[in-house]
């Protein structure tokens, strides 16, 4: 049976991205590392299913995607994000988006909105 959280199958492409995080990620990720927001665990690049997230705290169940413009612009894209996320869904998921502009442009607006999902 296949593991459903951080599968064996997964594990080089998750390892990929980490050493290959976008600028976006990183910023966010400077935030997020070591409990530095409100005292919550976030990983990074989590696989749920067959599916990777940029981040997720275990605890609340909650991940956060970044975008970039290949989410808006190819319908291929736009299928598979609506796959994963009725899939997280199912799984009790809940998944908050933000795009690559956000981040670069309003990173405290970024990080006000995520801390309105942490009790």
């Amino acid at each position: 049976m296949p593991y459903l959280y951080n599968s064996q199958r997964l594990k080089l492409r998750r390892k990929s991205f980490r050493n290959n995080m976008p600028q976006s990620e990183q910023v966010l990720w400077y935030y997020l590392k070591g409990k530095n927001l409100k005292d919550y665990k976030f990983r990074r690049q989590y696989s749920v299913g067959k599916y990777i997230l940029d981040f997720f705290c275990p605890k609340l169940r909650l991940a956060i995607e970044l975008d970039g413009d290949s989410h808006f612009i190819d319908d291929r894209a736009k299928v598979y994000d609506k796959n994963r996320q009725k899939f997280l869904s199912s799984q009790n998921i809940t998944v908050i988006r933000f795009t690559n502009t956000e981040i670069s442009e309003s990173i405290d607006g970024v990080i006000d909105k995520i801390s309105k999902h942490l009790p």
